[in-house]
């Protein structure tokens, strides 16, 4: 069991933090459990019978352990955030009481909270600030250009120096290492994850991962699978925001648990759709299937048009904000074998394009 407390007066973290928690208790069964976790976190705690003398770890620990048996000793310690209290017993009413008392965040129950604890271990062993910037590109139609645009927005956020992952969510759609020219690099594919549950390390994903044109890519391999559990979906999704900088998506246009599980992480989402009507018809029904689970969605429009269509009057007819007009560029018209990728050019209009949206997305999430 694990309850969270809310506080009127909750003052911002220390700066100068060490890189395990802090765990106050004299309990030495406790203690054993939360060392266990600690290392199963991949952590490793500074631990008290009391508050620390000034310096010694209460301000600048990133997470603090009480254990029930310590709330007296530590009541009288300056009021912060990232302090849960720890205890075993259920039925104990009084816990919420003294929980209050020395200004816990969070109060939890073992054996019950393990697994959150846990995550909240690894959190502060892997040093979780803002998380990655996360956009979903997908199409409004068949060929509509979603998987190169998604690619070029990658390249371009790696090439302006963002940590950048670059993740291909259709598995029938021919695999984005291969539209990188990297089919045979090494490194994982979607099929390895297949069987994650819980949390997945964010660094040793990143390092798992091909790097290619300075971003790492998870793309398919050329087996049968075709299918990745949901929670396998969102814990490597949940993985690679912890990481910070940009995570692309190139999203199938069908809508499954998997692609549901993606969406509700996207914190934008770019629908690709061409200037003629039937791909703005056809637009308006992945609109309206990918619009009941992302909040943020907007229209990127790629010419030729058919005659009283441009960019504006499509975001009109799909009731979307409009992110601009895709440019083509003609190299891109081939097929990519030996070729740069797309957004390589970094003064060509694709990578132009691309730079304006991370530009404004940057700004409007505060920077990353």
């Amino acid at each position: 069991m694990a309850g969270a407390i809310t506080h009127d007066n909750d003052q911002p973290a220390a700066e100068g933090r060490q890189s395990g928690p802090l765990i106050v208790t004299e309990d030495a069964e406790l203690l054993d459990d939360l060392l266990r976790l600690c290392a199963a976190a991949g952590a490793t705690p500074e631990v008290h019978h009391g508050v620390p003398e000034r310096g010694g770890g209460w301000e600048a620990a990133p997470l603090v352990l009480v254990g029930d048996d310590a709330v007296r000793r530590v009541r009288g310690a300056a009021r912060r955030r990232g302090v849960v209290l720890v205890g075993r017993d259920q039925d104990d009413s009084g816990v919420w009481r003294r929980a209050v008392e020395i200004g816990a965040d969070h109060v939890l129950m073992l054996p019950d909270g393990e697994q959150w604890l846990v995550d909240r271990i690894a959190d502060v062993a892997e040093g979780v600030g803002r998380p990655a910037l996360t956009v979903g590109v997908i199409g409004g139609r068949g060929g509509a250009g979603a998987s190169t645009l998604a690619c070029a927005l990658a390249v371009t956020s790696a090439r302006e120096g963002l940590r950048t992952l670059l993740v291909d969510a259709d598995p029938l759609g021919g695999g984005l290492d291969v539209l990188l020219g990297g089919e045979t690099a090494d490194g994982l594919r979607w099929p390895a994850f297949a069987a994650s549950r819980g949390r997945v390390g964010g660094g040793a994903l990143e390092e798992s991962l091909p790097k290619l044109h300075s971003l790492r890519v998870l793309s398919w391999d050329r087996g049968d699978c075709v299918a990745i559990p949901p929670q396998a979906v969102r814990a490597v999704l949940a993985a690679a925001r912890r990481r910070g900088g940009a995570v692309v998506v190139d999203l199938p246009r069908r809508v499954d648990e998997g692609v549901a599980e993606v969406l509700a992480q996207l914190d934008v989402g770019i629908l690709v759709v061409p200037g003629e009507l039937r791909a703005v018809a056809a637009a308006g029904r992945v609109a309206s299937a990918v619009g009941m689970v992302l909040r943020d969605l907007r229209v990127a429009v790629r010419g030729p048009y058919t005659p009283g269509l441009d960019d504006h009057e499509v975001a009109r007819l799909l009731d979307l904000p409009l992110a601009g007009e895709v440019p083509v560029e003609s190299a891109l018209a081939r097929p990519h074998e030996g070729k740069a990728p797309p957004g390589a050019a970094a003064r060509g209009p694709l990578a132009r394009f691309c730079t304006v949206f991370w530009e404004r997305a940057l700004a409007e999430a505060g920077g990353v």
